[in-house]
């Protein structure tokens, strides 16, 4: 039997799906997903080689949007509401502008549709630095993190994900092996003879690089009733930065 992707669902209504960013899980959105589960079914999911979802050798947009199609399927959603940020705002523009019969609204959260260059790779060291025979300890294990991330942050979200495997040793919940392997399908750009038609909401952090005026052009080419709008102090993590804006937007956009 095929595998479905692990998820937290809350609440009930419209179908609301909520995908995480790279080295993220759907835990991360938690408290924004109980806001939102007030009035819709919220689906935390966490996709293929994060979180508490299989892990399996093959990782690239074309398979992490078969397998939200496929969950969608598994529990019967019709209508969805997609959002998706940073590594799942590509996963669900993606499934969009292949499957945009099942797709009710679009919220993309500061990603472009645009190849962005590697820049995980000082994270990615970090991570394959630790080694879980040798630190024992969740703080030995931010230690050797620490050496290559300065930023306080960024080492926290990192380090929820670490669980622990046995009584003595620890482990990540996402598949290090295959995830730096195939780092370079993650900042791949969006490939796709296919627009989508629906409303779509990109969401960008003011402070945040990561959609620039310049790739106003690239979202209105694949979709074209879209708009974009700012979140006011925030970076790359908007929805954590600054979460009352971007709960407000959301539901603005979605009340349309």
């Amino acid at each position: 039997m095929k595998e479905i992707l692990h998820s937290k669902i809350l609440g009930e209504g419209k179908p609301f799906l909520i995908l995480h960013g790279f080295l993220g899980m759907g835990d991360n959105w938690k408290t924004l997903g109980n806001k939102f589960s007030e009035n819709y079914q919220v689906h935390l999911i966490d996709q293929r080689n994060h979180g508490r979802s299989f892990h399996d050798d093959a990782f690239n947009y074309e398979i992490l949007s078969n397998d939200l199609k496929e969950y969608i399927e598994y529990h019967n959603l019709e209508d969805a509401i997609l959002l998706g940020h940073s590594m799942g705002g590509k996963t669900v523009m993606n499934f969009a502008v292949n499957y945009p019969e099942k797709v009710y609204k679009l919220i993309i959260a500061d990603i472009s549709p645009k190849k962005y260059p590697a820049h995980h790779q000082d994270i990615l060291t970090a991570l394959n630095a630790v080694d879980f025979e040798e630190q024992k300890s969740r703080k030995e294990i931010e230690n050797v993190l620490e050496h290559y991330i300065p930023q306080y942050g960024v080492r926290q979200f990192l380090m929820k994900n670490i669980y622990r495997k046995t009584r003595d040793t620890f482990d990540y919940r996402f598949n290090l092996k295959v995830l730096t392997e195939h780092y370079n399908e993650v900042t791949v750009g969006f490939d796709s003879n296919e627009v989508f038609e629906g409303d779509t909401l990109f969401l960008r952090g003011e402070k945040s690089g990561y959609i620039t005026f310049e790739d106003h052009f690239l979202i209105s080419n694949y979709f074209p009733n879209s708009e974009i709008v700012t979140v006011k102090n925030a970076g790359h993590w908007l929805h954590a930065d600054n979460p009352i804006d971007f709960y407000t937007e959301t539901v603005s956009f979605l009340d349309k």
